[in-house]
C-alpha cells in the first residue's frame, strides 16, 4: 500500500505504512493508494456514514444497552469541531476512514472521564469493505506522527472488549494499557484506556 499525506503547509510525499511501522518516505509497496489529509468542512457527512456503518457490527455483538451507549457515544463525537483535528484517509478521492484527534486537556468525554494531559485519539473507523488494506494504520500513525510533533510524552485512547480487531492493531503499534483511567458507564461495558508512550 502507498500513502501520500497531504496536510495543509507541509510538503505532500508518499510513505509505506504496514501494522506498528512507521512511515518509510518514499517507498511505495503494490496495492491500495491511501491518501491521508485533513477533514474539510464538506467531510463530515462522509465522516459519519464511514464511522457509523464501521460501528455497526458492534449492534450485533454487544448487549442491547452497551451498543445504545456506544452508539450515542459514536454519534456525539461525531458532532465534535472545536479544537478537534478531523484526519480522513482517501482513496480515488472517496473516504474511506477517519479519525479525531482531541488535544491534551480536551473533553472528549463530556465529564464522564479524566481530563487527559496528552492528545487522545477517538473513533477511528474505517470502511468495512476497506479493512486490512492498511487504512487504519495509516490513520493511527498519522496521529502518532502530529501527537510527537506537539511534544507530547504520551497518546492516548479509550476502547472496549468487542472491539477485538482495534485493540489488535493498537497493542501491534505498541499501545500498552493505562487501566487508571478505565472508566464504566452504566449499562455499558468498560471503557478502557491504553496509551502510547512518545518518549
Amino acid at each position: 500500500m502507498a500513502v501520500v499525506r497531504a496536510i495543509a503547509g507541509e510538503p505532500v510525499h508518499a510513505a509505506g505504512v504496514s501494522p506498528g511501522d512507521p512511515p518509510a518516505r518514499g517507498v511505495r509497496p503494490a496495492g491500495v493508494n491511501v491518501r491521508i489529509r485533513d477533514a474539510r468542512e464538506g467531510d463530515h457527512p462522509e465522516i459519519q456514514a464511514v464511522t457509523l456503518a464501521a460501528y455497526e457490527e458492534y449492534r450485533r455483538t454487544m448487549a442491547p444497552g452497551a451498543w445504545a451507549g456506544l452508539e450515542e457515544a459514536v454519534r456525539t463525537a461525531l458532532l465534535a469541531r472545536a479544537g478537534v483535528e478531523w484526519i480522513v484517509a482517501e482513496v480515488a478521492r472517496e473516504v474511506v476512514g477517519s479519525v479525531a484527534l482531541y488535544p491534551s486537556a480536551a473533553n472528549a468525554y463530556q465529564d464522564v472521564a479524566d481530563l487527559p494531559t496528552f492528545p487522545e485519539l477517538r473513533v477511528l473507523a474505517v470502511r468495512p469493505e476497506m479493512r486490512g488494506r492498511g487504512v487504519g494504520p495509516a490513520l493511527l500513525e498519522e496521529c502518532v506522527r502530529r501527537a510527537t510533533a506537539t511534544g507530547a510524552s504520551e497518546l492516548g485512547l479509550h476502547t472496549s472488549r468487542s472491539m477485538a480487531r482495534a485493540i489488535r492493531l493498537y497493542e501491534q503499534r505498541g499501545f500498552v494499557r493505562a487501566p487508571e483511567r478505565d472508566f464504566q458507564p452504566e449499562g455499558a461495558e468498560l471503557v478502557m484506556a491504553y496509551r502510547l508512550p512518545l518518549r
